[in-house]
């Protein structure tokens, strides 16, 4: 059996504030512990190491919480050690989700320098009045900042997240803010909408959203201007400029397999006699932290013929 691409998934769990439609791992913090979270991190990797069977890793993707909290210290130092763990494709695609709340220029060229070539910021809307309704840390400007920090940094991959459909917004603010993000060109925009998740704050105390035709309207007019612009779309919600699609979501997407290192991280594993194990790691970073080798994983199973057909 030939066995499918390999990427690797690195969460970082801490935020600066939880925001009240976030359904992801994410737990507020003010005294992250960097160098002992990368520590442990690179342990867990240690232990997966089993799980290559020979494959390169050909994407990894540091995401969250709000990893651009962490330092480029930590960040070049846990780089550096995967790559003598890891046989790493010379194409590797190494992407890092960035908050415009924490973003600054040094920051983001000391990641570029540590080996992160591809940057997903999290931007979600131009519009001050609609930041805040999403409960994000950041405002209008430092949104532009932070892509403009990208671009001066060196990054010539970068994803643009932008949602519409948000409270108290109407067609033309949300086709204001596709024009906003239009105008720096990025490679690549993931544009959705938002939705209410289960276990949310805004799940508890439902937000006032546009009514269906007001949605309805903002798609059409979405999808008009991206494709005027030249991005085709590739999946539900990701667009993309010939060349520059996410070939780590690309791989979770096609069934590929990835490992998945970091508190809460899932991981989905193929072998040459045609098993499938998914798994997942401790879920709390306390918990995590305090596992030591061997004690990282908290649910592995191995996918019985049904699900292994509804893979493909």
């Amino acid at each position: 059996m030939q066995l499918p691409p390999l990427g690797l998934y690195i969460h970082l769990p801490w935020c600066e504030r939880k925001c009240p439609y976030c359904d992801f791992n994410s737990h507020q913090a003010t005294d992250i512990p960097e160098m002992w979270y990368v520590d442990t991190l690179l342990q867990d990797l240690r232990d997966d190491l089993s799980l290559l069977q020979g494959r390169q890793i050909e994407t990894l993707f540091i995401g969250g919480g709000t990893p651009s909290l962490f330092s480029t210290k930590a960040i070049r130092r846990l780089l550096q050690q995967i790559a003598t763990l890891l046989p790493l494709e010379a194409t590797l695609e190494a992407t890092l989700e960035a908050n415009p709340g924490s973003a600054e220029a040094d920051k983001f060229a000391g990641f570029c320098e540590a080996g992160i070539n591809r940057l997903s910021l999290g931007i979600q809307s131009f519009d001050d009045d609609r930041l805040q309704a999403l409960g994000r840390i950041h405002n209008s400007d430092q949104a532009h900042a932070a892509i403009e920090f990208a671009c001066a940094a060196g990054f010539d991959s970068f994803n643009i997240d932008l949602m519409h459909g948000l409270p108290g917004q109407t067609p033309v603010c949300a086709e204001a803010d596709l024009r906003a993000a239009l105008a720096y060109k990025p490679p690549h925009l993931s544009w959705y909408q938002l939705t209410i998740e289960p276990n949310t704050i805004f799940h508890k105390r439902p937000p006032l959203l546009p009514v269906e035709d007001a949605l309805a309207n903002m798609q059409q007019q979405g999808e008009r201007l991206l494709a005027e612009a030249g991005y085709g779309q590739y999946e539900v919600s990701a667009y993309c400029e010939p060349g520059y699609n996410c070939r780590h979501n690309l791989n979770y997407w096609s069934f590929g397999d990835y490992l998945g290192i970091g508190a809460g991280a899932h991981g989905k594993v193929s072998f040459p006699d045609g098993r499938i194990h998914r798994y997942a790691k401790k879920r709390q970073p306390e918990e995590y932290l305090a596992s030591g080798s061997g004690g990282f994983t908290a649910t592995r199973r191995e996918l019985d013929r049904d699900e292994i057909a509804g893979e493909f």
